[in-house]
């Protein structure tokens, strides 16, 4: 199908007039979910069904037409397309949003192309592969007046939010340590975490979470990071790193340690300490797993098990409530671009084997709310797509 990118603001008027149709005829805000891969199918699409309050799925793009009509049949979509498609079916079906699901490389252009369509956009971390290219997404949503907001979907998680408000309480008295461990192993050699063209690399895919983690935990940006990788003998870890090791200083001379790793069994967790206790996360960062906790105050431990959740219905429903509202959402674009300063820092830092200064910036303000919490996922079979770490 040919591209029909609408260039000019009569295109633009256009869409807008047929999503306020759309909009006045359900009331809620409708999606096109972009990147119909693992991620996708196993979590995003059935997530629908939990945030249906305010949000309804009403296109599929994909650069796999086979594979958009099995999903478009199973979940009721009646508009789909390729990639070069992209603003015609967005505009026939009458998006409101679009939730990205494409390859990290691939987020500033489809940021962009939504946004000259007037249109929000819901992006999965990563944002993007360099800071110039988040800087470009902030002014292009800036300029067409449209929310933007990174999924990071363990902002509306309660386990990792529980965390944050021990942290901010002073239970743990002053913070000095964060540190983590993330492994997920990747054996496929044609999986795209292994291709840096595509924003591969265990820092752009695993080391976000842990620097997300750390920055929300201090409240703070880090100053300085040092960083090692190793791509061990595998071949398979030819063009992007097996693991990385980083260390990153935040102010109060507080540090944050992790490390990431391809190679690696699969393992998920954090701790936070401080000068009277430690707060530990078990599985922190999964997405269909019991997470655990344990938090230790002068010496006695208490644990608790937070039950499988549905995370990304919550992150729908927030977002679909901004672009109502017209508030910014609380993962925005300036979270994402935080995060991504820091890797490319991490990676300047691992190829001149030197330590890296960070200018200093604001913190991110990060809203903590409880989120509506929903029910697992189940298993769903997925169509021609790979789960990344099997």
């Amino acid at each position: 199908m040919p591209s029909t990118r609408p260039k000019t603001q009569s295109g633009r008027q256009a869409g807008t007039k047929v999503r306020a149709r759309a909009r006045r005829k359900s009331g809620k805000v409708r999606y096109a979910v972009v990147g119909l891969g693992w991620i996708a199918q196993s979590a995003i699409l059935p997530a629908f069904a939990h945030a249906k309050r305010n949000s309804q799925l009403v296109a599929l793009v994909s650069d796999d037409a086979r594979k958009a009509k099995v999903l478009a049949q199973k979940y009721g979509v009646d508009f789909t397309g390729g990639y070069e498609a992209f603003e015609e079916v967005l505009m026939d079906a009458g998006v409101e949003a679009v939730f990205l699901a494409l390859p990290n490389h691939m987020h500033r252009a489809f940021t962009e192309r939504a946004a000259t369509l007037g249109i929000h956009v819901l992006c999965e971390k990563p944002m993007a592969t360099s800071v110039a290219d988040c800087e470009a997404m902030l002014a292009a949503v800036q300029a067409a007046d449209v929310r933007l907001m990174i999924a990071y979907r363990l902002h509306f998680e309660p386990a990792n939010l529980e965390a944050i408000e021990i942290a901010r309480s002073r239970k743990l008295g002053d913070l000095r340590l964060f540190e983590s461990v993330f492994s997920t192993p990747v054996t496929d050699a044609d999986n795209i975490r292994l291709d840096s063209s595509r924003g591969g690399g265990t820092l752009w895919d695993l080391g976000v979470y842990c620097i997300n983690a750390a920055r929300g935990l201090f409240r703070a940006e880090p100053e300085e990071v040092q960083c090692r990788t190793v791509h061990g003998s595998n071949p398979r870890f030819a063009d992007v790193e097996e693991m990385s090791s980083a260390w990153l200083r935040f102010s109060d001379d507080r540090v944050a340690q992790f490390t990431v790793s391809f190679g690696g069994a699969d393992v998920s967790g954090y701790r936070l300490v401080g000068t009277k206790g430690d707060v530990r996360l078990s599985r922190a960062y999964e997405i269909k797993d019991k997470v655990v906790r344990e938090l230790t105050i002068d010496g006695k431990t208490r644990k608790r098990t937070f039950p499988k959740r549905d995370q990304f219905a919550p992150e729908i429903l927030h977002f679909s409530e901004c672009v109502r509202t017209g508030r910014e959402p609380g993962p925005s674009g300036l979270e994402g671009l935080a995060d991504v300063r820091v890797v490319e820092a991490l990676y300047a830092a691992a190829r001149t084997n030197r330590s890296v200064e960070l200018p200093p910036v604001a913190p991110v303000r990060r809203v903590v709310e409880p989120p509506p919490q929903q029910p697992p996922v189940g298993n769903t079979k997925v169509v021609r797509a790979k789960n990344p770490s099997p």
